[in-house]
């Protein structure tokens, strides 16, 4: 019996080990290939890339996987307490593998055996992370066991800490969520530190399957399983029972986090940062790197900035009359559904869609476009209201097949079923008045001129109506706002803000053509100075100044200062015939009003890398002794620009002294009403497709555009001083209004002189139609009455006193030289 025994035992033991040896050399074909446990050590997850206003407001996110990178230390216990009790609550005794846990999934998995189920898993957190950073998610008892090889590893080279870390960073969980950070904001718009007990729970049941626990379509579900991880906090001393009772009896109170631009009115500015960084590190590095941006935005002037271009848009819309409603609804009932399936302008939050419900002689009657409750279905609230016959004057002026025609009554212009857009007069109020979104299109630049820094930037009416942007996307032409770099290019070169120009028909031989440019409004002023012109904007002078010192030079300035890179030197160019964007505008302002310093015109302050590294800035000056840790009696630090001087800087006050001149009396007079030194230039191309006025103070450049996408005429009077110099106006003033006046900078060794307007020459200061102008060293008021362009002479008594022989006309010169 005992020899029949140990004969048992010795094949029981030959097959043990037979057995053993067929495990042991599966495994080692499975381990083989494994993935190399040690990249974990250099986890770089794809992070969000947030993007911050000048202030530090947040302005929008970017990314393809919704994750902030959360150190372990930085996690608070509630939230690891949640998340161990619901994944693994051994985690910091068990190896890698929790044998009781495996076993009893076997166990069920077993009993399930043919039910349909799906198998029950035991992976405990170290596992999950070698599934989720190393494996594939196959349900395969191959990528089971490779699973608990890596798990065992990765315990023996990582601390606990670290590998929760990993795990709770790198897990999606819905939503477009990943990781916990990540999930935070995407649920509750939290810090991880605010999150509740309650909502800590939900979090850590969403890994399990976020779609099975969706907040709104599986309700139930969700707070079935975040009750459950409750209960599991209570069992194993996280939390009391008291504690979690009361979190079990709260809802899950899921506030979904809004995507896109989280800044009112930034959308075109964020998404010109956002083209920016994909052109200098890729669309990777934006969606994945985790790079915080510090822009220029000044969030308060972008504000000014919308509202001047909506007005002023909207008060040209107006007055070409209405064109009719959005869209039209047949609606027998519920008129709610219908109205909140039509598309409106996320961006013009006052503007709300609206249906027509009734018409009378003296009111229209509307419905409200319902809201929409957190989980996005459309709320059963139905809110009415009226727009009175007075609130909605203007479209009794309405477009019917391309004509303007005058409607008798309200029911003419709006019938039962049409989509409008309304705005409410008063807070809480019923009172309405009628909108239209404006066919008129614009744009507005506000920029630093000693920095270059873009402050406010706004591309168009709405981003939700056109992703265009106006101020930087659209080429148009310039006209007349191009005017300052002719004369800056003259004064620059010998000529002098008194030097005298023939204002008279001018035609020029082009190909087989003769060109013959007009003023404005027709007429011709005769001889008159640089300053009379510019104030003026008179073409034809500017066109007998560009051909007297050469188109060449013209277009080196213009190069210069970043409007063109490369300017076709044809006497048109000089009246703003090419086509350039209001950022380059602007930015050609702002070398004249800076000194003659080249501009740079930058969105971006700064740029971080997801480690805190600066990987770019735009402050190039240097400073110097700024790093010292004390003061031993150094010299003070010292910020040195190298920027490239292009223009002289006296020439940079006698151009801006000259536009402040179109703001004081010139076709900029408007803006004079701000009553403070501004100078400036309007500009209006052929048949009014066009309006400009860019202008500035010593320290504030804004260029303000308007125009059909389409170019076409705007209208008879359609100018840059009718349209754009209000708008500028009303920037302004909310801009500028907490500052003090503040007067241009007059350069060292600078003279103001008395001169006569008309003629430019030397006169008693005080005397009528005398005005003081500036001169650069070595020039003055002419004493001979120099014309260019022209082949009459005449002479100042003075001068007929000196050389009384003067008896002939000098037709070419800049005049003014001494």
């Amino acid at each position: 019996m005992v020899r029949l025994f140990g004969y048992f035992f010795g094949i029981g033991i030959v097959l043990a080990l037979g057995a053993a040896a067929g495990v042991a050399i599966y495994v080692s074909d499975l381990t083989k290939d494994l993935p190399d446990y040690e990249v974990l050590a250099r986890y770089e997850p794809p992070v969000t890339t947030r993007v911050h206003s000048s202030d530090g407001a947040l302005m929008s996110e970017f990314a393809r996987e919704r994750r902030l990178f959360l150190p372990i230390q930085a996690v608070p216990d509630r939230v690891k307490a949640a998340f161990l009790s619901a994944e693994d609550k051994n985690f910091y005794n068990h190896p890698g593998i929790d044998v009781t846990g495996l076993a009893r999934a076997v166990i069920t998995n077993i009993q399930n055996l043919g039910s349909g189920r799906r198998p029950v898993g035991a992976s405990t957190i170290t596992q999950q992370v070698a599934k989720n950073f190393l494996l594939s998610s196959d349900q395969t008892v191959q990528r089971k066991i490779r699973e608990m090889i890596l798990a065992f590893r990765i315990e023996q080279a990582y601390s606990k800490d670290r590998i929760l870390e990993l795990y709770l960073n790198e897990i999606f969980f819905g939503l477009g969520s990943y990781g916990i950070a990540g999930a935070a904001l995407t649920y509750y718009d939290k810090s991880v530190n605010e999150l509740t007990i309650a909502e800590a729970a939900y979090l850590a049941a969403l890994p399990k399957g976020p779609s099975n626990y969706h907040p709104f379509r599986n309700t139930e579900r969700a707070i079935e399983r975040r009750n459950w991880v409750l209960d599991q906090m209570a069992a194993n001393g996280y939390v009391s029972a008291e504690e979690a009772e009361k979190a079990k009896a709260t809802d899950l109170n899921v506030n979904p986090r809004q995507r896109g631009s989280y800044l009112f009115a930034a959308e075109y500015f964020t998404e010109e940062v956002r083209r920016e960084i994909i052109s200098r590190y890729g669309e990777d590095a934006l969606y994945e790197g985790g790079l915080s941006v510090r822009t220029t935005l000044d969030p308060e002037l972008q504000l000014y900035a919308r509202k001047a271009l909506h007005n002023g848009l909207m008060r040209y819309d107006t007055l070409r009359g209405f064109r009719g409603p959005v869209t039209h609804i047949d609606v027998n009932g519920d008129w709610g559904p219908p109205l909140g399936e039509v598309p409106g302008l996320s961006d013009v939050p006052e503007w709300k869609l609206a249906m027509v419900l009734e018409t009378s002689e003296d009111e229209v009657k509307i419905g409200l476009k319902p809201g929409s409750e957190v989980s996005g279905k459309l709320s059963d609230e139905r809110e009415t209201g009226t727009i009175a016959k007075k609130d909605m004057e203007w479209a009794l002026r309405h477009v019917v097949d391309g004509k303007l025609l005058k409607a008798s009554s309200l029911a003419d212009v709006l019938k039962v079923g049409d989509v409008v857009y309304v705005e409410r007069l008063e807070e809480n109020g019923s009172a309405w008045k009628l909108r239209q979104v404006p066919e008129i299109e614009g744009a507005l630049v506000a920029m630093d001129p000693h920095t270059g820094r873009v402050l406010a930037m706004v591309g168009g009416f709405s981003y939700a109506d056109s992703e265009f942007n106006r101020a930087t996307q659209a080429y148009r032409q310039p006209g007349s706002s191009f005017k300052p770099i002719v004369y800056a290019a003259a004064l620059d070169n010998g000529y002098t803000p008194a030097s005298v120009v023939l204002d008279a028909p001018f035609s020029k031989q082009v190909g087989n053509e003769v060109w013959e440019p007009k003023n404005y409004g027709g007429g011709f002023a005769g001889p008159s100075t640089l300053r009379a012109g510019i104030e003026r904007s008179r073409n034809l002078m500017t066109v007998r100044l560009a051909d007297d010192m050469g188109m060449n030079l013209v277009a080196e300035y213009a190069e210069r200062f970043g409007i063109y890179d490369k300017m076709l030197p044809v006497l048109a160019m000089a009246l703003g015939s090419g086509e350039t964007t209001v950022m380059r505008m602007v930015s050609a302002y702002a070398v004249m009003a800076n000194g003659g310093k080249q501009i740079q015109p930058s969105l971006i302050d700064r740029i971080q890398d997801r480690y805190g590294k600066t990987v770019y800035k735009h402050e190039e000056r240097e400073c110097r002794n700024c790093n010292a840790e004390e003061w031993n009696g150094q010299p003070e630090p010292e910020l040195i620009d190298q920027r490239e001087q292009v223009l002289d800087p006296m020439t940079a006050y006698q151009i801006t002294s000259m536009m402040e001149g179109v703001v004081t009396r010139g076709t900029a007079v408007t803006v004079s009403e701000l009553g403070r030194p501004i100078a400036g230039k309007t500009g209006t191309t052929n048949d009014e497709k066009d309006a400009w006025f860019i202008g500035y103070t010593p320290d504030l450049v804004v260029g303000v555009f308007m125009g059909y996408d389409q170019p076409r005429p705007m209208g008879r009077g359609s100018t840059g001083g009718g349209l754009a110099a209000p708008i500028f106006k009303e920037f302004m003033a909310a801009a500028l209004k907490d500052t003090p006046p503040a007067d241009f900078r007059v350069p060292e060794g600078m003279k103001l002189i008395a001169i006569d307007r008309k003629s430019g020459m030397r006169a008693n200061e005080g005397a009528p139609g005398v005005i003081m102008e500036a001169f650069k060293p070595g020039t003055g008021p002419a004493d001979t009455y120099w014309v260019i362009g022209s082949d009459s002479f005449q002479t100042s008594e003075r001068s007929k006193a000196i050389s009384p022989s003067a008896d002939r006309a000098i037709s070419t010169g800049a005049g003014g030289l001494f």
